[in-house]
């Protein structure tokens, strides 16, 4: 049944009533008269076709239906009222966040998605910091850190974040070039021979400069010089050389959502994955940095689905 607006304000007198017992003191509660209770019960009763209350002359005794409802309606009014408590607890949340992250994640991923924090927690401030390619995520001067590298790599407590895949990108137009769907060895190896690499030569402290071209080679059973092409040290720059039709980048799914949307770049494979991910390191603990953090997972979980 879709309640209608009088019945849900019948429901709330019904509550107050049932809860003390009594029409008398469910008036002086709500202050109003004990004739109005009464009506409010009645037409409530009426439209639910349920008899709430045994009335007798010493008060009221709520019937069997009663008691049912009654268990409902105050579980319910209740999640109501902490939902609502929670709500202005999160508007009077204030204080600053300093998060280090890789600039290529900041720009491609957090960046677009910060506004709906702001448009929630307008008294948080967050400082972001995006230096340089690589996060020295020891550091403790900073609250989080977002870092991305194989597991292996780190030395102390940390979550990951987001698993990350990878697949080459291009543009529209030097895909064109190419008879990506001609799969024979002949033509895929012809491929390979001619297209150019442009590479995210520091991905991870310790990667060697063409480790994600020659993992992704390794693993698509393709034999193919992954030293060859052009590097920079930012996977977000090698994307926008991509973009620009220099050739053909290793990116991160993650940071090319926006990209395939727009049809800035495409892609004749699907992703696999990296064997990599993004890191939160969390190295001080407040309202607002764990509200921050909690924001985050939750952007997250709606990245995945």
């Amino acid at each position: 049944m879709k309640l209608k607006g009088n019945i849900a304000s019948g429901l709330v007198t019904f509550e107050v009533a049932a809860e003390l017992g009594s029409f008398t003191q469910a008036a002086i509660y709500l202050n109003i008269t004990t004739g109005a209770i009464s009506q409010q019960i009645n037409l409530l009763e009426e439209q639910l076709s349920i008899i709430l209350f045994e009335r007798h002359s010493r008060g009221v005794r709520l019937t069997q239906a009663g008691q049912q409802l009654y268990k409902v309606v105050k579980s319910s009014l209740e999640d109501i009222s902490e939902v609502i408590a929670a709500l202005h607890q999160e508007e009077n949340f204030d204080g600053e966040v300093r998060l280090k992250l890789t600039p290529s994640f900041a720009y491609k991923w957090l960046v677009p998605r910060l506004e709906k924090f702001y448009n929630r927690y307008p008294n948080i401030s967050i400082q972001t910091f995006a230096e340089g390619a690589l996060v020295d995520h020891q550091s403790n001067n900073f609250d989080l850190a977002i870092d991305y590298s194989q597991s292996a790599n780190f030395q102390q407590k940390s979550d990951l974040f987001l698993s990350e895949q990878l697949l080459p990108v291009m543009s529209p137009e030097y895909f064109k070039a190419f008879k990506w769907q001609d799969t024979s060895v002949e033509n895929q190896q012809t491929i390979w021979q001619s297209v150019t690499l442009l590479h995210d030569a520091q991905p991870w402290h310790g990667a060697t400069k063409n480790t994600e071209w020659q993992y992704w080679f390794n693993h698509m059973g393709i034999t193919a010089d992954s030293l060859q092409g052009h590097y920079f040290n930012r996977t977000d720059m090698a994307m926008a050389a991509a973009e620009a039709g220099l050739g053909i980048a290793m990116a991160r799914y993650a940071l090319v959502e926006e990209d395939f949307k727009q049809g800035k770049l495409v892609s004749p494979f699907n992703p696999i994955e990296a064997n990599a991910g993004y890191y939160l390191i969390q190295h001080h603990s407040s309202s607002a940095i764990n509200c921050f953090k909690q924001w985050l997972l939750d952007e997250k979980q709606n990245f995945i689905n």
